[in-house]
């Protein structure tokens, strides 16, 4: 089956099988299958965290292929407890709960090894699955890389790209007091779980905004409109920020030290050049930590996997990976 002439991805598939999967805490997550059901296992790592599943994530894969495995990891999509519960719990939701929670799925959908595929914060959850799993990872395709030290947070959420998004990061920082704004994270853990919706509802829509105005070369105002739905909202930022002010639970720089681990995994790191959110200079140092992997640099796109730049690079990474013999 080829891509359709309109676009870099495949045609639009449904899912030939889902369910919910009991990972303990009292966590359910949404799991999905497409594609062939005798092809090549790839497991799809979505953004945020906080973030979802949708049906154009499955179209980076070949479906006659690859087997297509897509789910919600803790707290959101259809995902359950929902972190925009009233009193939602966080404690165990950490990267290291959700790398079990690969594992988990791993096991349960009978696969011995699989392709892995993440973007964003997908990526982080990839390195990090990846140097804990590596004799279970076939290939890493990679976009948009993101490992959470400090100087990548502070960029983002401190300040440093408002210097090319001044207008929305006036937006963004409009809820938290003046005084607080040395601290931005800080300030909208508090804002995120206070208990009255007028205080972290206006909270979780402007860091949600914020991240939604800035992923794209160009404004994309369908983005900007599904991130600033309040419910959407509330459980992307609480899971954001939980993430964003633990470190990831990463030492910091731990996951381009350990990059090490990949050095027998084939993999391809797709980067817009322009990409506000996840500036290049990581995607660079985990190429230098990691020179077996292909390195793109698309040269006309931002963040955002949708852009066609990115897109067109990332089919093209899966369809090479589907072609090598399993290591």
């Amino acid at each position: 089956m080829t891509t359709s002439d309109d676009s870099p991805l495949y045609p639009p598939i449904d899912p030939y099988t889902s369910g919910m999967l009991a990972v303990g805490d009292g966590h359910e997550i949404y799991w999905e299958v497409s594609g062939n059901p005798d092809g090549q296992p790839v497991v799809f790592l979505h953004g945020g965290p906080g973030g979802a599943t949708n049906p154009d994530q499955r179209r980076f894969f070949d479906p006659d292929g690859y087997r297509i495995i897509l789910f919600d990891q803790r707290g959101c999509g259809r995902s359950t407890p929902h972190a925009a519960s009233p009193g939602a719990d966080m404690s165990a939701n950490t990267t290291w709960h959700l790398v079990a929670d690969i594992e988990a799925l791993r096991t349960h959908l009978d696969v011995e090894s699989w392709h892995v595929f993440g973007g964003s914060w997908g990526s982080t959850l990839a390195l990090a699955y990846s140097q804990k799993h590596a004799e279970r990872v076939r290939s890493l395709v990679l976009r948009g890389i993101f490992t959470l030290r400090k100087a990548e947070l502070d960029w983002f959420y401190e300040g440093g790209a408002s210097a090319l998004f001044p207008d929305w990061f006036e937006r963004y920082v409009a809820p938290v007091p003046p005084q607080e704004r040395g601290d931005c994270m800080g300030a909208f853990h508090r804002l995120l779980h206070d208990p009255d919706p007028s205080v972290h509802g206006p909270a979780a829509v402007a860091w949600s905004t914020w991240e939604a105005a800035t992923t794209s070369l160009l404004i994309d105002d369908d983005s900007i409109t599904k991130f600033s739905q309040p419910e959407f909202a509330l459980a992307f930022a609480r899971i954001e920020n939980h993430y964003f002010v633990n470190r990831g639970w990463f030492a910091e720089g731990q996951l381009i030290e350990g990059a090490g681990a990949l050095a027998d995994i084939p993999g391809v790191i797709v980067q817009g050049r322009y990409d506000a959110c996840t500036p290049a200079a990581t995607a660079w140092d985990l190429h230098r930590a990691w020179p077996q992997a292909e390195f793109v640099m698309v040269p006309d796109a931002g963040h955002a996997s949708t852009e066609p730049g990115i897109a067109r690079a990332l089919v093209a990474a899966t369809d090479k990976m589907a072609a090598m013999p399993p290591r």
